[in-house]
């Protein structure tokens, strides 16, 4: 069988590995992160001011930074204690926390996203995409053998393609279709951008080509780059945002001549960041629980976008 022929724009590897290096480098400082250590008391005063019940023992910078050692370096809680007991003896400031403590309290800390506006351009290009995480490392023999299906995770997630920033995710199982979360994905984008950097277009593949979606985008002034069927019609059938769409793609010569114009290529920064999140962090969840599953996902995330903002 012929190979086919490669076509669309390539992609010109034009990085300075001297500086790419040190930047990847630069991640192995972020789990010791520790400044936190000198704001310790004055954060907790902060916290503890007008707190009815027991007092807290520990600054949220402090459980937000052990969140991460719990996610970066798939360390379970009863090791944790350990490590931060064993740091203890190094560094008189810190104060060794329990398991059962961090438990608690990383359950409880804020999952929302962490965005840098300064790394946003002026105008924000957005590609949106999905992927499945696995619920179970069981393997799949277990699963024939026994015929178990766990189903998987799915997660939602908007990228500025120039930063590559998360800047809307959401989390859902396999049953929830990716359109139905587009909109909601799109709010959260906005909020992060503000009004100093407006969302300029969205790049997104056949699952988002929905009438309800291309009037969303053009009720917010927001160009489409949705790919349209090949037979999709011309003519409005309910939102003739689409049909114009449509119209332009088969004006400019088809789908070839359309993708470059609308550098719908740059969509696969999507794909490429789902590839480096299940890199870093695996392609499963430990957790048992729904809630805690989609917590840990979140919170890998939320990981992924501070490692960006750091070696920015």
């Amino acid at each position: 069988m012929p190979k086919n022929e490669r076509w669309g724009r390539p992609y010109p590897d034009n990085r300075d590995w001297r500086i790419y290096n040190e930047r990847l480098v630069r991640r192995g400082e972020f789990y010791l992160s520790l400044d936190f250590l000198d704001q310790w008391d004055e954060l907790l005063d902060r916290m503890n001011t007008c707190k009815r019940g027991r007092p807290y023992q520990y600054p949220e910078p402090f459980i937000a930074w052990m969140a991460c050692i719990h996610i970066f370096l798939q360390m379970p809680y009863r090791q944790m204690e350990g490590f931060t007991r064993k740091l203890a003896t190094f560094i008189p400031t810190l104060t060794a926390a329990d398991y059962t403590t961090l438990f608690r309290r990383i359950k409880l800390l804020d999952l929302s996203l962490t965005v840098t506006p300064e790394l946003l351009a002026e105008d924000v290009i957005i590609a949106v995409d999905s992927t499945g995480i696995k619920v179970t490392n069981r393997g799949e023999w277990m699963r024939e053998k026994w015929k178990v299906r766990r189903g998987w995770i799915k997660v939602h997630a908007m990228i500025d393609v120039e930063s590559n920033l998360i800047l809307g995710l959401e989390v859902t199982d396999e049953a929830v279709q990716d359109d139905r979360m587009f909109v909601p994905l799109l709010d959260q984008v906005q909020q992060h951008c503000g009004e100093e950097h407006p969302v300029f277009q969205v790049l997104a593949d056949g699952a988002y080509d929905r009438n309800s979606l291309f009037n969303a985008l053009e009720k917010r002034n927001i160009l489409a780059g949705i790919k349209t069927r090949n037979d999709a019609a011309t003519h409005s059938t309910g939102s003739p945002y689409r049909a114009e769409c449509v119209r332009e793609r088969i004006r400019v010569g088809g789908y070839r001549m359309w993708s470059w114009i609308t550098t719908y290529g740059m969509r696969w920064k999507a794909e490429g960041l789902f590839s480096s999140v299940k890199r870093i962090f695996g392609e499963g969840v430990r957790a048992t629980s729904r809630e805690g599953m989609f917590r840990e996902v979140m919170m890998k995330m939320n990981c992924y976008n501070m490692l960006v903002a750091m070696v920015a």
